[in-house]
């Protein structure tokens, strides 16, 4: 007889789909599995209205589904199955992604991000939400830098 599976708590993981992300998810579902910890996997995404210039016309619910579809192209990359080594939860966010990132991380164990994300800055250490999430979450920040 199975069961209810014991809440051995959540580590939580930004993704954008960046090499700095992808280290990132494989990082947090080795740090996930070593505590017998759930996944959540979260991608943030802005309507293209926000940012006119990379307005294409597609429609809200068109924009959500091609984010859907690039967090689970990203997950199947990342030999991330059905039937991984830890539960893997995955959400897309509308909203500014520091603030999707830390509302997420409100009662996980863990809050994993790259050091860069889409939108890095050559010669920079770290990203400007890496930062703002490190002094601004209400749990531990792990930050993964790309090899």
């Amino acid at each position: 007889m199975v069961g209810p599976v014991p809440d051995n708590g959540r580590v939580v993981v930004g993704v954008d789909g960046s090499k700095h992300a992808r280290r990132a998810l494989r990082w947090a579902v080795d740090e996930a599995h070593r505590r017998g910890s759930k996944l959540e996997v979260v991608w943030a995404w802005l309507p293209a209205a926000i940012y006119p210039p990379f307005d294409d016309g597609r429609s809200r619910e068109e924009a959500e589904r091609r984010e859907l579809e690039a967090l689970d192209r990203l997950l199947v990359d990342e030999g991330l199955a059905a039937d991984a080594l830890v539960p893997i939860v995955t959400s897309v966010v509308q909203g500014l992604t520091v603030q999707v990132l830390l509302d997420a991380a409100v009662g996980a164990d863990l809050l994993v991000l790259g050091s860069h994300g889409h939108s890095t800055f050559a010669g920079a250490l770290l990203g400007s939400v890496s930062l703002h999430c490190m002094t601004h979450a209400s749990c531990p920040v792990v930050i993964v830098r790309a090899a």
